[in-house]
């Protein structure tokens, strides 16, 4: 069954392709547009996920990982960062920061989708497969 996803994004076309993608797939979305409001938004929304840009205004996306990871309400909520950061060592920063995987961008539509099934259904949340364009933080 889809579930309610945050998308903390401030480049307007990304998130309108999140967006469009998620719902097309069932998903309830809301957004935010810098890393203050996606705080305030998970503190008061329940969420099955949260897909968080790393450059975001007032507060990057690593800020937003450390504060979500440390609240005892929201630190089991998976975290996946949305990135174009491609240089070596990018992948082992983002999954040191707390994020749960990452996937790449720009967007493949169809690998986004199959990235986020991976991390609301089931409780294993199929984290057990990567693409190429998404990482997981190993278990």
């Amino acid at each position: 069954m889809p579930g309610r996803i945050l998308v903390i994004e401030d480049n307007p076309p990304s998130l309108e392709l999140m967006k469009y993608l998620l719902k097309a797939f069932g998903y309830t979305v809301v957004s935010a547009s810098d890393g203050v409001e996606g705080i305030e938004l998970a503190r008061r929304e329940a969420l099955d996920l949260i897909i968080c840009d790393i450059h975001l205004p007032r507060l990057d996306g690593y800020e937003v990982a450390k504060r979500l990871k440390g609240h005892p309400a929201l630190c089991q909520i998976p975290l996946v960062a949305v990135t174009a950061l491609a240089m070596v060592g990018d992948r082992d920063k983002i999954l040191a920061a707390g994020f749960d995987g990452y996937i790449d961008k720009p967007i493949d539509p169809e690998k986004f989708i199959k990235h986020v099934q991976s991390f609301v259904s089931g409780p294993s949340g199929g984290r057990d497969s990567s693409d190429g364009n998404a990482g997981h933080r190993g278990h």
